[in-house]
């Protein structure tokens, strides 16, 4: 929604329920629930028969979109409202549907208002399938530049 010149208004409702990471009403959404575990954002996914690009192998996309829900969980833990600014993705090895995996992320840098974070999704025995490295930009108030 706009508001003023050039800036978009965020909403921050609380019981917000529909995001696509982590909203547990969003029919389509990946319904990750996250805890603080050591300082990071952690939470255990497991793909779906509609999270696949190849056939039976988790869409990239997808992981991208749970890597960044991490990082801005772990944003979030530390009392900061973000929005990604620049995400870099490694992949490494495919992940079979109906494999689970552990997300984890942690802020390791702030700037002013960019924070720099990094996240990895594990498999139980604990070799890497992804990894992130992603800038996000710091919301002040509730509103982002056009």
């Amino acid at each position: 929604m706009m508001s003023g010149a050039g800036m978009m208004r965020i909403s921050f409702s609380e019981g917000y329920n529909k995001c696509f990471g982590c909203g547990q009403a969003n029919p389509i959404g990946l319904k990750l629930r996250f805890h603080q575990e050591d300082g990071k954002a952690v939470a255990d996914f497991i793909p779906g028969e509609f999270h696949q690009g190849w056939e039976g192998i988790l869409h990239g996309g997808v992981m991208s979109a749970a890597l960044d829900e991490a990082i801005g969980y772990a944003a979030w833990y530390q009392g900061a409202k973000t929005v990604t600014a620049k995400m870099e993705i490694r992949f490494k090895r495919p992940v079979p549907i109906g494999r689970k995996l552990r997300l984890s992320a942690e802020v390791v840098k702030k700037r002013r208002r960019l924070l720099t974070a990094k996240a990895v999704a594990t498999f139980e025995d604990g070799a890497v399938a992804a990894e992130a490295l992603a800038t996000l930009w710091v919301i002040e108030g509730d509103e982002l530049p056009d």
